[in-house]
């Protein structure tokens, strides 16, 4: 039953046009709690981030990135605490690089390959690296803004990685990306690089399976694309292979089948092959898919993808190491200070360019032996 009451500032003599009506509470029933985090980030613990990202926990994955991002000290700690505890639970995806020229349609190729395994019931996770971007030491955040129908997906997660930073730059932290992101779950890693260069080998170094997508034009477009970067690819993939672009796009592919014929294979044990789609269309996308898991089955059955990942992780160990050596070599003041002594008598012709040389390496050696 409800109650009536006048509030307190009922005028005197007021009416039950004044009066409010309160209805009795349930008795008995305690309300449920939501279970939410509400602890801000700073006051995370080690275990908060391990438990969100083993239940999959977008929000807490996406913190536990940021601090493995972080270049302040303080964040290093508990980033690498965290990525050791998941340890355990990684290494079961599939990691897949890809690269390609300008204009090739990386991009394009991602959103729909990744919608289409999204839609197969796999979790797919992008991440798109730019190892060259060294001005700004950001991320580029346009793949993510261009990937609409991907982004919208609830099994996918996309993120952009900095290519700054301290110990191990890009390297160190794409990869322990790569493994937050296996332990939240996500059995599909692609990895794009976004950058030039140094990028293809940096990638390459992390990831299964490499692809480069190309378009029409082989001819031309060979002008462009090192050898360096074919010979690194276990496929190629010869996008817009639709309307009246479909009959070059199948003349490319058997030019750069004739190329490959040529080249040492990328992985032993493997051809190398080009092939063609269209993202546009959706065309050749399961297929290309299906030679990346003909791939894995095979390097699984003869022990080479265990092998491959035992070598990345050391090459990533040894890549950690001469990176801190020469950051630490290119911030010493003895060291700085020779370099430009050097370069002032190699320019006068004071000094020969081994002297040079040796002059510098005997200033690392001091300086490395006052520590």
């Amino acid at each position: 039953m409800a109650n009536s009451y006048k509030p307190e500032w009922v005028p005197e003599g007021g009416g039950a046009e004044f009066a409010s009506k309160v209805m009795n509470g349930v008795e008995d029933i305690q309300p449920k709690k939501a279970n939410i985090v509400t602890v801000k980030a700073s006051k995370l613990t080690k275990d908060d981030y391990v438990q969100g990202i083993l239940e999959g926990d977008r929000m807490l994955l996406s913190r536990a990135i940021t601090l493995i991002e972080s270049n302040a000290p303080k964040h290093f700690g508990i980033a690498q605490e965290i990525v050791q505890a998941v340890l355990p639970y990684t290494g079961k995806a599939v990691r897949v690089g890809i690269t390609g020229v300008p204009g090739a349609g990386k991009s394009s190729f991602i959103e729909t390959l990744g919608s289409n395994l999204c839609s197969q019931g796999k979790k797919v996770a992008v991440l798109a690296v730019d190892p060259s971007s060294t001005v700004s030491k950001g991320s580029i955040l346009g793949d993510k803004t261009r990937m609409e129908n991907l982004s919208r997906q609830k099994s996918a997660f996309i993120r952009p990685s900095p290519s700054g930073g301290t110990l191990g730059g890009v390297t160190r932290k794409s990869r322990e990306t790569i493994l937050l992101c296996e332990a939240a779950g996500y059995d599909t890693i692609l990895v794009e690089t976004v950058g030039v260069g140094q990028g293809e080998t940096t990638v390459r170094s992390m990831v299964d399976f490499f692809l480069l997508v190309t378009i029409t034009g082989a001819g031309d477009e060979l002008q462009g694309i090192k050898k360096g970067i074919i010979e690194l690819a276990d496929a190629i993939l010869v996008n817009k292979a639709d309307g009246n672009n479909t009959q070059r796009a199948l003349a490319t592919k058997t030019e750069y089948n004739q190329i490959l014929h040529y080249l040492r294979p990328a992985t032993e044990g493997w051809t190398t092959q080009a092939y063609t789609c269209s993202a546009h269309e959706n065309t050749g996308i399961n297929e290309i898919w299906a030679v990346i898991e003909t791939f894995i089955d095979a390097m699984n059955s003869n022990g080479r993808l265990i092998e491959r990942r035992r070598q990345q992780r050391w090459q990533w160990v040894q890549d950690m190491v001469w990176q801190h050596v020469q950051s630490y070599i290119e911030g010493n003041d003895g060291f700085q200070k020779g370099l430009q002594q050097m370069e002032n008598k190699l320019l006068t012709e004071e000094i020969t360019a081994t002297m040079a040389a040796k002059s510098l390496i005997e200033i690392v050696e001091h300086e490395l032996g006052k520590n």
